[in-house]
């Protein structure tokens, strides 16, 4: 298989991923003078802060999906190649991929992250992630199935763990996630479920620190904690997951927890790549960049985005992994490339914090605007209107919207359905 690209006088860019970051930096060099390449396993846009939403029935998947192609339609300058990278061979400027190999002038690796289970075999194996729209998809497939499987239980210890719920890690998925399951469990699962006893049914969220929302003010992580605590999530901080087999969570401090639902949400990692020298390679398979995303010893390789690691006078240890680094980084870095055309002075890259909202529920929210910080109802209006203008296509604004009117005004989630892949009979 080839990749048929086409030979141009064009100096050609190849990204590898597109998220938030290899996305922007794709539509930034779009009718550039440049030949772009977007290389993503999946042939669509997925927008990771809503996931949660799929997973716990509020959204469809495709709501927070967009295809490449439908959004580089009028860029004749830039490609589309679902494939995946088998590695990169820097002294030759080209990657080795399933659809063969493809020569660039310069690479820039956006490969993100993916979910870190620090080691544990068992965990990685039994517990359910949340990275992706299939990993989310598949978290909304399993909770509708345990309750459909709870309806025909005939003991105890078998109904308790298809009732409880456990969420690990108390970021911003971890809450949202935990806050929107204890509202299922309030509102919608017991219409759904009459014959089952919803009082029996326990959301956990547990987080190593002394606090949910470390990465927050102090403010927003009491208000956090007192609105999930209200929802009646049992909240423990401090404390920390040594093992799970499927069936019961062992802790590190010897109590055990019952359930057959674990999501894990405790970090993440950088994705890895092959064909670096393992001396780029930081804490975390974060790769060493300098200040215009130029991976160290490389001169025609950038990285940006949650795998890259770049360290600045106000980040002495790199910068969060959040949206709107990758965000950032991908445009300064599509305009540096185009300084480059015409020879000017390219500019280096500084963080702007535009600060961080996290959502608890209904009419619930923080946020940590700057030297702002507020929360409740109107934190809550904000987080929405953020979020909406940032989905990628007017429809997919529109389907959320109505989805979102829709729950609020009917205290119901109308999506919940469970979807599951057919395999071929071979």
């Amino acid at each position: 298989m080839k990749a048929h690209l086409p030979e141009t006088n064009q100096k050609r860019i190849v990204i590898i991923g597109g998220g938030f970051g290899g996305l922007k930096l794709a539509r930034e060099l779009s009718n550039s003078n440049y030949q772009v390449v977007l290389i993503d396993k999946n042939n669509y846009h997925q927008f990771q802060p809503l996931f949660y939403q799929v997973a716990t029935a509020g959204l469809e998947p495709s709501s927070i999906s967009f295809p490449f192609r439908k959004i580089f339609q009028k860029s004749a300058n830039v490609l589309i190649r679902v494939a995946e990278i088998i590695r990169i061979d820097p002294e030759k400027n080209r990657l080795e991929s399933n659809i063969g190999f493809i020569n660039y002038d310069y690479l820039v690796i956006a490969i993100g992250a993916d979910t870190n289970f620090f080691g544990n075999k068992q965990i990685m194996e039994h517990a359910i992630p949340m990275k992706s729209v299939g990993e989310a998809l598949a978290l909304r497939n399993t909770i509708l199935q345990n309750y459909e499987e709870a309806v025909l239980a005939d003991r105890e210890d078998e109904l308790e763990g298809l009732m409880n719920i456990v969420v690990v890690g108390g970021g911003p998925t971890g809450v949202e996630v935990s806050g929107t399951l204890a509202e299922m469990k309030n509102q919608v699962l017991p219409k759904d479920y009459p014959e089952l006893d919803f009082k029996k049914m326990q959301v956990y969220l547990l987080e190593g620190s002394p606090k949910v929302l470390g990465s927050f003010s102090e403010q927003a992580s009491i208000k956090a904690d007192e609105y999930l605590r209200k929802l009646g999530v049992n909240l423990k901080c401090n404390t920390r997951v040594k093992d799970y087999d499927g069936k019961t969570i062992s802790l590190e401090d010897g109590a055990t927890i019952r359930t057959n639902t674990l999501v894990w949400a405790a970090g993440i990692v950088g994705n890895k790549i092959q064909g670096l020298d393992e001396k780029v390679i930081s804490k975390g398979n974060r790769i060493l960049v300098d200040r215009f995303n130029k991976v160290n010893d490389y001169p025609t390789i950038y990285a940006i985005g949650d795998v890259a690691l770049m360290m600045e006078e106000a980040y002495p240890s790199g910068h969060p992994q959040v949206a709107q680094v990758a965000i950032q980084q991908g445009e300064l870095l599509g305009q540096n490339f185009k300084k480059m055309l015409l020879h000017k002075p390219l500019k280096q890259f500084s963080y702007k914090d535009l600060g961080s909202m996290a959502t608890i529920g209904r009419n619930k929210a923080v946020a940590d605007l700057g030297k702002i910080k507020f929360h409740g109802f109107f934190a809550w209006v904000v987080w929405m209107l953020v979020h909406l203008m940032s989905i990628v296509g007017v429809k997919n604004k529109v389907l959320i919207f109505i989805n979102w009117a829709w729950n609020y005004i009917t205290f119901d989630q109308s999506l919940r359905l469970i979807i599951k892949a057919k395999t071929k009979n071979k």
